[in-house]
């Protein structure tokens, strides 16, 4: 297996994060829109169950479009969604023992031989009861999650803005 290249790497980045992160930015839409929207964004691209949290962003930001109007972003909901993957994965198992401690219940042993199962589809029911756990954690902790992360946006984006603002175009004077 070929290792891609640093260049690669950083060109991949540049056009899938970087280049519609500025598109964003520069078409005028509000700091607050902004951060709000990527807190949204991350707070459900967090979701503990890999594989859905792509389908749930998309069904929850097309819930959240009508009722937030104006005050919800979609593009940026999803962008961060996505930036956000590497952080999903590293948080399920701190979600999983929230829920299992906010349910009472044993901790569950994690092993190859329980991710194998999931993957086979011969998950047992303690398995899938742990998948809840996971969901349960994230829940006690989203509503938390999205003001904090609204809270360290916000001065983010209100420099952007302001730093990367389209310039407006000198007025001409007919003569």
């Amino acid at each position: 297996m070929r290792i891609p290249s640093l260049g690669v790497v950083c060109g991949w980045f540049e056009n899938n994060i970087i280049d519609p992160f500025m598109v964003i930015i520069r078409r005028g839409t509000e700091p607050k829109q902004l951060a709000f929207s990527a807190a949204l964004g991350s707070t459900l691209g967090i979701f503990p169950i890999v594989g859905i949290s792509t389908g749930v962003t998309v069904l929850l930001c097309g819930l959240a479009i009508p009722i937030l109007g104006s005050r919800c972003h979609p593009p940026t909901v999803l962008l961060l969604n996505f930036v956000v993957t590497p952080i999903e994965l590293s948080l399920i198992l701190p979600f999983l023992r929230l829920g299992e401690t906010i349910c009472g219940t044993s901790h569950f042993p994690l092993s190859s031989d329980a991710l194998k199962k999931v993957f086979t589809g011969q998950a047992s029911t303690q398995l899938l009861l742990t998948i809840l756990h996971a969901l349960v954690g994230w829940l006690f902790l989203a509503p938390f999650i999205l003001p904090l992360l609204y809270v360290l946006f916000l001065p983010c984006f209100k420099l952007l803005v302001r730093r990367f603002k389209p310039k407006e175009a000198p007025l001409r004077s007919e003569a």
